[in-house]
């Protein structure tokens, strides 16, 4: 029998990316809906890497299996690298994601092309019951679009412009977005590590 491995979220959006992207381990991927029980944990850490690791320990421990958690966000710096950790609850917890990408791009109007640069990044966290902590980041870098365009993605996807595809993150195909984003390239650094474990 395979041992599972829990995805700490109950985001329906890093799910299915989750799914695709750990595809390849030899576990049972599991969601706290599915185990029963959803928990709650204060994201407290000053960094990408403090929150995820927060978030996987407390699972980890909570549901006695090993647990993976991520934290990512928007770094923009013309904001001087906000929202930063503050991105999924930019503006206060009653904006939805349309409301905080219409705050930043608020925040942004006068700000010119040139100077719209801004890098989305991603640690992600595997935690054990036993203490044990592993953990991977990934970045992708672009440019902060002028309006939302596009509807595959969740979050800022609709603002982050890649040059290099003349395109929004929310322009992409799923297949396109995994292979080339910070979660994805977290992802395939923790896949990497825990196949050379367990593989």
């Amino acid at each position: 029998m395979r041992h599972k491995l829990l995805i700490a979220t109950t985001n329906s959006g890093k799910i299915v990316e989750f799914r695709f992207l750990l595809r390849s381990l030899p576990f049972e991927l599991t969601t706290p809906t599915e185990e029963g029980k959803v928990l709650h944990v204060d994201e407290t850490g000053v960094t990408f890497r403090d929150n995820a690791v927060l978030k996987a320990t407390a699972y980890a421990t909570e549901f006695g299996m090993p647990a993976l958690a991520d934290d990512s966000g928007i770094e923009v710096e013309a904001l001087g690298g906000r929202p930063g950790v503050h991105s999924a609850r930019y503006g206060g917890e009653h904006l939805t994601d349309e409301g905080r990408v219409e705050l930043l791009l608020n925040e942004m109007k006068d700000v010119p092309w040139e100077e719209r640069t801004a890098a989305f990044k991603s640690v992600i966290a595997v935690a054990w019951p036993d203490g044990r902590i592993l953990t991977r980041e990934g970045i992708m870098n672009g440019t902060v679009n002028l309006t939302p365009v596009g509807d595959n993605g969740f979050g800022y996807d609709p603002i982050f412009y890649l040059s290099e595809y003349k395109a929004t993150t929310a322009q992409l195909t799923s297949k396109q977005k995994n292979l080339l984003s910070h979660r994805g390239k977290a992802a395939e650094g923790i896949v990497k590590a825990l196949l050379s474990e367990f593989g």
